[in-house]
């Protein structure tokens, strides 16, 4: 859960800086760049860690091949096929799986453009799913939290 409330922070520090100019001059950065696309993937590690801490009350490890696969359909069967969480929150990491994973691929289609007027903008279009993503990944937490307080 650490790990996942470490990734929460990191992606409100990622949004909070994209939105101020202030901010973005104290580190000599762009005042055009934003980190909208870093704050979804940070607030999607937020979710996967807090599933993979909630496996591990029921001595569930994940590893690879198919890490990201297998955490996401182990926390539905323990968590969410017995009633002990609620299946919005699994279509809430549903989302944030797909999320993260669109964005994993337009990075390496961008990447592999090497840099092209499209790859430039990626970011910027990312605001308002930025700003949603952290309020999914803090309600994700804030449940598996308490559960965890709870056992």
């Amino acid at each position: 859960m650490k790990r996942a409330r470490s990734e929460i922070d990191s992606a409100i520090i990622l949004l909070e800086s994209s939105l101020s100019k202030k901010i973005l001059r104290k580190f000599e950065i762009d005042e055009d760049s934003t980190f909208y696309s870093g704050a979804i993937s940070h607030s999607y590690y937020c979710i996967f860690y807090c599933a993979k801490a909630m496996l591990l009350t029921k001595n569930i490890k994940t590893g690879p091949p198919n890490i990201h696969v297998r955490t996401f359909w182990n926390f539905k069967r323990y968590f969410v096929d017995t009633g002990l969480f609620d299946s919005k929150l699994l279509e809430l990491y549903r989302n944030m799986a797909l999320k993260a994973e669109i964005l994993l691929e337009l990075y390496k289609e961008e990447k592999n453009k090497r840099g092209k007027f499209t790859y430039n903008t990626i970011p910027q279009a990312n605001r308002s799913p930025a700003e949603e993503s952290i309020k999914n990944a803090k309600l994700f937490f804030k449940h598996c939290n308490a559960y965890m307080m709870n056992i």
